[in-house]
């Protein structure tokens, strides 16, 4: 059966969703509709009734540092992190000076995801002897999650290069 050539746009939406990445959007949808109600429950408790949950505060920093981080994880596989493209997309006329610096680039982001991981354990470790003022929960929840993302990434990223995977070129010419 012949298919007709889908564009960049189809290809792309149609592409299959792993497991991973459902569960990341599922965790990041329900940070999301978490924080959307308990801040709606509060201004409508504050404005309406001069009262207010002040939980609401608290649940809605920490689940959108955990949201943040579950996107920046979720987007770095499917290539949707900001890049200059269309700068390196420059080097495809000299293959092995685009592997030097697809293998650069690759080094730089598995460094910069160890400074962060190591400084965001430092906060997990101070943390995990505080606890949030309103809520009660372990002040090591806040950095936890650039620990993890910050892991994660570093693993593609070494994956990638172990693999010698090409860089994704595709979004150089997307503008917003």
């Amino acid at each position: 059966m012949n298919h007709p050539a889908a564009s960049p746009a189809e290809s792309l939406s149609s592409r299959a969703v792993s497991w991973p990445q459902r569960v990341a959007h599922i965790g990041m949808a329900t940070c999301l509709a978490v924080m959307a109600l308990a801040v709606f429950v509060n201004v409508v408790l504050r404005y309406g009734f001069a009262s207010g949950i002040a939980a609401s505060e608290e649940l809605s920093r920490l689940l959108f540092v955990w949201m943040v981080f579950i996107g920046a994880t979720a987007a770095y596989p499917t290539g949707e992190h900001m890049a200059f493209t269309s700068a390196v997309a420059q080097l495809r006329r000299w293959p092995w000076v685009l592997s030097m610096v697809t293998i650069l680039i690759r080094v730089l982001v598995i460094l910069a995801c160890g400074l962060v991981a190591h400084g965001a354990w430092a906060q997990v470790v101070v943390g995990l002897d505080s606890r949030s003022v309103v809520l009660g929960y372990p002040a090591a929840l806040l950095p936890l999650p650039a620990l993890l993302s910050a892991a994660a990434i570093g693993c593609m990223a070494l994956w990638e290069l172990i693999r010698h995977r090409p860089l994704d070129l595709g979004h150089g010419m997307e503008a917003e």
